[in-house]
């Protein structure tokens, strides 16, 4: 792994894939949401840090490390967004989110969608499924792919879209559903616009590097 600052583990599904599985062992700093970190610490690992409001964490485990837990009590944004938040108060900007998904579907579409926001505040974020990869982009975004490999983009505020390298045509998408299940027909894909959109990358090559802007990291 490059330039990764820090991974935060979710309290979705906890990850069983080799790419989350890999970031999440190896991670330089490693900050799990209040609920996910019973089963982190049930391991007999121990993160640097657990934030949230603290209602999630099993209470044996806030007595016992009630040292790593930063509470935020606030209830106008989740734990994800509170752990996110933490580290771009520590300068940490490049992010790996795990264990996002899963569990409640309204849970995983809002850690999704949320990534836009922390782009927004400054952070070079992905969330790694145990399927593919999301990544929040801002204007032109190129990624190295293999033929065949799966990609969707989500429109959020982008207009103007172009693409090279994908096998269908892609347009000014006005519904998440029409930019779902496009393919790379080459080695690297290229798509233009002007906004924001989110990407999902399914997992066929753990060597993508992905050029968003200058803002994009390395894995």
């Amino acid at each position: 792994m490059k330039n990764i600052d820090a991974v935060i583990l979710a309290n979705g599904d906890y990850p069983t894939a080799d790419t989350p599985l890999h970031l999440l062992h190896e991670a330089p700093y490693l900050v799990c949401c209040d609920g996910g970190a019973n089963r982190y610490l049930a391991s007999g690992k121990i993160p640097d840090a657990i934030v949230g409001d603290g209602d999630s964490l099993a209470p044996e485990y806030r007595e016992r490390y009630r040292h790593l837990l930063h509470r935020v009590t606030e209830q106008e944004s989740n734990d994800q967004t509170k752990a996110v938040r933490f580290l771009l108060s520590q300068g940490k900007r490049n992010i790996a989110i795990v264990g996002a998904t899963g569990k409640r579907e309204d849970h995983t579409l809002g850690n999704i969608s949320l990534l836009i926001e922390y782009a927004r505040a400054g952070a070079n974020v992905r969330t790694y499924t145990d399927y593919g990869v999301f990544i929040p982009c801002n204007g032109n975004c190129t990624i190295e792919t293999t033929a065949g490999q799966q990609i969707s983009i989500f429109n959020f505020t982008a207009r103007d879209f172009s693409a090279e390298g994908l096998r269908y045509p892609i347009f000014d998408f006005t519904n998440w559903w029409q930019g779902t299940l496009n393919e790379a027909t080459d080695n690297e894909v290229t798509i233009r616009a002007t906004g924001e959109y989110l990407l999902f990358v399914n997992y066929l090559a753990d060597t993508q590097r992905v050029r968003n802007d200058s803002r994009a990291f390395l894995t």
